[in-house]
């Protein structure tokens, strides 16, 4: 069971590689390896090395398997084709629900979700002010920022570009070869991002810019990172002719094969959602009852112990019905 290992055996996620995407395969368990089988070739995978695994159309997975990657603390994400839909996943390395709690606490409250909105646009802007800024003026730059990048880029690949097109939905529908390319990008990252969230415990929902979807704190992380890793890069695809999805989904993981661009994200992460305070917070599996008063209180605990220890004979109500001569019933 996924409880069975200690955090500490573990690799930490950010020391992981991000993501392992895997169709038309048979998935199966070897001691400690994940044994990934298709017509072509036979790949053993140690599960503890993988932040999360992408199960594609066309794959199947033994149960031993997934028990595995359960008590390696490795995410298990059954995805739709390009990996561009997720329909199902499973739980990651995370032991405790006390960042979740924090970034609970962050969310539902204006003045501290918007502190964490300035923080995150400060990331991008690192030479600008924003600790006055409102939502509407954080968006107004972002937006601006954003354009201004495409143009760059474009300028530098000296690829035609008009504008951003998506479709939500159907990301591949419709646009040009570098609006395809964008999308299918920003997929692959999506999926480091989402690796990255739910292994160290936080929620892929809670966002604090982006709202109302079940991935909207993880485009909410993705956006710290397009400018750099998936637009220059799917530009410069454009530029050389190769225009195909699996074009920039094989660019993309060459790009972040060294590990660092995890690294960052939870260090990231971390940094929008603690303060010094929080910044020990206990990632241990723990069983507590929520108390009004203390907090919490263990759980697995009988509480009734406690309220009959403090009651005697007179204090026990028992309710019984008259004696009767009726014979008992048939049954």
């Amino acid at each position: 069971m996924w409880w069975l290992s200690d955090p500490q055996d573990l690799h930490r996620v950010e020391d992981r590689i991000s993501t392992l995407y895997v169709e038309k395969s048979h998935v199966d368990r070897a001691d400690n390896a994940i044994v990934l089988v298709n017509k072509e070739r036979t790949v053993r995978v140690p599960a503890a090395l993988i932040a999360t695994v992408l199960l594609g159309p066309g794959t199947r997975i033994t149960s031993g398997a997934v028990r595995l990657l359960a008590d390696s603390g490795t995410a298990v994400c059954w995805v739709g084709e390009r990996g561009v839909r997720m329909y199902a996943a499973g739980l990651g390395a995370s032991r405790g629900a006390g960042l979740l709690m924090r970034q609970a606490y962050l969310v539902t409250r204006t003045k501290e979700r918007l502190d964490v909105a300035r923080r995150m646009y400060g990331k991008r802007f690192p030479d600008d002010d924003v600790s006055t800024a409102t939502m509407q003026q954080l968006r107004g730059r972002e937006g601006a920022r954003i354009k201004k990048i495409y143009r760059a880029h474009a300028a530098r690949a000296g690829v035609t570009w008009n504008r951003r097109v998506y479709t939500h939905g159907d990301p591949f529908a419709d646009g040009d070869d570098v609006n395809r390319l964008l999308s299918a990008g920003h997929s692959c990252l999506y999926g480091i991002c989402h690796a990255a969230i739910v292994g160290i415990g936080a929620s892929p929902a809670l966002g604090f810019v982006h709202t109302g979807a079940a991935t909207s704190f993880v485009l909410d992380i993705a956006d710290l990172y397009k400018a750099e890793y998936t637009i220059p890069l799917a530009f410069d695809l454009a530029a050389a002719g190769l225009v195909e999805e699996r074009d920039i989904r094989t660019a993309f993981r060459d790009r972040v094969a060294d590990g660092h661009l995890m690294a960052r994200i939870i260090h990231d992460i971390k940094d929008l959602l603690l303060d010094d305070a929080d910044a020990d917070i206990d990632d241990a599996d723990a069983l507590h009852l929520w108390d009004d008063v203390d907090g919490h209180v263990p759980g697995g605990v009988n509480w009734a112990i406690d309220l009959a220890d403090g009651t005697d004979d007179t204090t026990i109500v028992g309710v019984t019905g008259p004696d009767t001569d009726q014979p008992p019933p048939p049954w």
